[in-house]
């Protein structure tokens, strides 16, 4: 069984004796922010939010990643927040990735979300998030507006954790190459998915994926060489990827642990018209 350990963002800043050279790039095609740019001096504050600090990593851009958002967000013992989304056409995945968090959705009771706990909200959703535990707690948050189907109902709130599901090996790769689900493919009322992806050592996504989907793509657990559109670039756990559509992709998995991913893409709805 994968060990399951995740990655959470540094803080602080790094000593004046550090060198300047680093992994960061942003192109044309796609964007890598190392773990170690995550820092204090990069953090923001949101409205009606208690205690706590994000991390923006992703947002719309015009010409290049322009479905979605993705923030980690650190809360204190006793942040969080009543009103934490002000759209209300934005749905959400949200995924815990160290201490412990109580959310409530459409005031049912309670449901605590520790470190694997998934949550998905859909667009309209009354919810409210707290850390009610002794020590920070991080998540990822990522938003997306919801793009309704004509007939198709949109889907309900889901809260899991990536313990309780299996994941699913892909074709022909003898489990080396798997993916965590949250929700079915075949689901038509989801327009995103987020899932959890696991090579393990030695393991190749093995043809340069080229395809309309966006992602977002936040290294959990382990390290790889990632093929991003002309170039390879080594990834650690810690680091974001940011590609735009279109984007050439494929990886290694390398190192003696699995390396494992937090990937966003949209799905299932007609290319829009509208330039």
């Amino acid at each position: 069984m994968t060990e399951r350990r995740y990655a959470t963002p540094p803080g602080g800043l790094p000593p004046q004796s550090d060198l300047l050279t680093g992994r960061a790039v942003f192109t044309e095609a796609y964007a890598v922010l190392p773990g170690a740019t995550m820092r204090d001096i990069v953090v923001s504050a949101l409205p009606h939010w208690r205690d706590t600090r994000v991390w923006v990593i992703a947002r719309p851009m015009t010409g290049f990643a322009e479905t979605f958002s993705h923030y980690i967000c650190e809360i204190a013992p006793g942040g969080g927040s009543d009103q934490p989304e002000s759209n209300p056409q934005a749905e959400a995945a949200l995924f815990v990735t160290a201490g412990a968090l109580a959310l409530t959705i459409d005031g049912a009771e309670p449901e605590t979300m520790e470190p694997g706990g998934y949550a998905y909200l859909p667009p309209g959703c009354d919810w409210t998030l707290h850390n009610e535990g002794p020590a920070p707690a991080v998540f990822h948050w990522i938003r997306k507006r919801y793009i309704p189907a004509e007939g198709i109902a949109a889907p309900e709130p889901i809260v899991t954790n990536e313990a309780a599901i299996d994941p699913t090996p892909m074709p022909d790769t003898e489990g080396r190459w798997a993916t965590t689900r949250f929700v079915s493919p075949d689901d038509l009322r989801h327009d995103m998915h987020v899932t959890i992806v696991t090579l393990q050592p030695g393991a190749v996504i093995p043809f340069l994926e080229t395809h309309v989907m966006e992602h977002g793509l936040y290294v959990l657990h382990g390290k790889g060489v990632y093929r991003l559109n002309r170039d390879w670039v080594e990834v650690e756990a810690g680091d974001y990827m940011w590609l735009r559509a279109f984007c050439p992709q494929a990886c290694y998995a390398g190192g003696p642990e699995p390396f494992r991913y937090l990937l966003y893409k949209d799905v299932n709805r007609h290319a829009s018209l509208d330039l």
